[in-house]
Formats: C-alpha cells, sequence, structure tokens
C-alpha cells in the first residue's frame, strides 16, 4: 500500500503544481498543526493551546477586565432589569442552575428569571400534551415557543440581557467570557465521547455556538462546535468570538 501511494504522489507531482495530502491520523481538525521534516518523512507539529499556561493567564486577565469595566456600565441596567422581573411575577429576579464546568467540576451558573414559577411541572404538563414539542425538546433541550416563559423574560432572552448576572461566574472563575456553552448533568450523555474535550476548558457566556445560529443549529452541530473551538482555542479566537458577538446580540440571530 505504501508503494502504491509514493507512486500516486510521483504521478500527481509531475501532473499538478499543487497537491494536498491527508493525513488519516489527525482525526479532529486543528488550526494549529504545521508541517515538518522528520528524517525524510513528513510530519505534524500539532499545538495544544490549552496545555500553555502564558496563554490560559492572557485568558483569565482579559476575562477580568473586561467583566469589571463592562460589569461597572451595566449595573444600572442590571438593577432595572431585577425590579421589571419583581413587578411581573412573584419570584426572585435571579435563577441558579447547576452546570458542569472545567474538569467535570458542577457549579451554579446565575441568570435574570424568564420563567414562571413552578415551571418545570409546566414543562412536563405540556410536552405530554404535545408529543411535536416532546420531539423539539428531545432534539435541542429547547422550545421555539416556550409556555413557561413570561413577557419580560422573552424580551431577555432575544437579547440575551438575561445572562447578564454570569458576570459574576466569570469573576468567581467558574465561567469565562468564551467557551462551550455550559450543559448540565443530563447532558453529559448526549455528548458522548466529545464530553471529555468539553471538561478540558472553563463554558463561556458566548462561544462558537452563539455565532453560529445559536437555537437554529441542531444539539449535534452544537457539540461538533464547542469541539472545534476547543481543539482550536487561542486568545485570538477569543477575541473573533467576542467581536462577533456584538453584531449577532444586536440582531438578535436564533435567539428568538
Amino acid at each position: 500500500m505504501t508503494e502504491e501511494r509514493h507512486a500516486m504522489l510521483d504521478t500527481l507531482a509531475r501532473t499538478f503544481k499543487h497537491v494536498i495530502i491527508l493525513p488519516q491520523a489527525m482525526g479532529r481538525t486543528s488550526l494549529w498543526a504545521t508541517a515538518l521534516d522528520v528524517g525524510g518523512l513528513l510530519g505534524l507539529l500539532v499545538r495544544h493551546n490549552l496545555l500553555d499556561g502564558r496563554r490560559l493567564a492572557m485568558k483569565r486577565f482579559m476575562d477580568l477586565t473586561l467583566t469589571i469595566l463592562g460589569g461597572l456600565v451595566a449595573l444600572p441596567l442590571c438593577l432595572v432589569i431585577a425590579l421589571i422581573i419583581r413587578l411581573e411575577s412573584r419570584g426572585p429576579a435571579l435563577f441558579k442552575q447547576r452546570r458542569i464546568g472545567l474538569n467535570g467540576k458542577p457549579f451554579h451558573v446565575w441568570k435574570f428569571r424568564t420563567m414562571v414559577p413552578h415551571a418545570e411541572q409546566l414543562l412536563a404538563e405540556h410536552l405530554a400534551r404535545n408529543p411535536a414539542l416532546q420531539q423539539e425538546w428531545n432534539s435541542c433541550q429547547k422550545l421555539r415557543r416556550d409556555p413557561r416563559v413570561t413577557r419580560i423574560g422573552r424580551f431577555l432572552r432575544c437579547t440575551s440581557l438575561d445572562e447578564l448576572p454570569q458576570l459574576v461566574n466569570v469573576l468567581r472563575g467558574d465561567l469565562s467570557l468564551v467557551g462551550p456553552r455550559p450543559i448540565v448533568e443530563a447532558e453529559i450523555d448526549r455528548y458522548r465521547d466529545c464530553y471529555h474535550h468539553y471538561t478540558r476548558v472553563k463554558p463561556g457566556i458566548t462561544g462558537l455556538w452563539q455565532i453560529s445560529g445559536r437555537n437554529l443549529v441542531s444539539y449535534d452541530k452544537r457539540i461538533d462546535l464547542d469541539t472545534y473551538y476547543i481543539n482550536n482555542w487561542s486568545v485570538w479566537f477569543d477575541i473573533y468570538i467576542l467581536a462577533r458577538t456584538i453584531p449577532v446580540v444586536i440582531t438578535r440571530q436564533g435567539a428568538c
């Protein structure tokens, strides 16, 4: 088989100016692969940025700096949102949920409450009456028209303002500004062999999924996007995603 490949490459080299070789051993896509000559053999040097302490320190510094500056600006808006939530429906303004973070460690993520009280009971009853909605929920763990969501909650979700309290999670170190979407324990099985990739980084407030269609993207595609981000992470990649997040939030792409 090796002789056949060499003969094929020789033929291609005589015919085409550029020849692309795809190594079968690469597996997942990586932007940080460089071709090397290893004793006359073609090799690929793959850089793992997640093992570079200097780059991770830069990511943390960027998280803290942008979160502190953004939090000071957003604080008055947060107070107004909390007041409106309390006026519309009974219950606390904030909502916390157990999620899975770095190294599989659980933590509580904070959001503005966007649902009515007893939301889980209402969801179970609604799905039991609507098989089509049950299928939609099984597919992406979300409903386009969720009956649990309040009027102000729908606005907060469409504008992503419900996630402002997660800035506290970033300060605590549970979240990063950019990373995979934080998942709940029930989603671990759906990640299958990709779960060990997910636990290599902190989840993020925004990420590749959020700028690639959000709720318009299937669950399996979201896993692929998370895995691609992890395998190709860099500080510049984070900056790119943050810059893309701004127009996506403004236009509400895939959020409503």
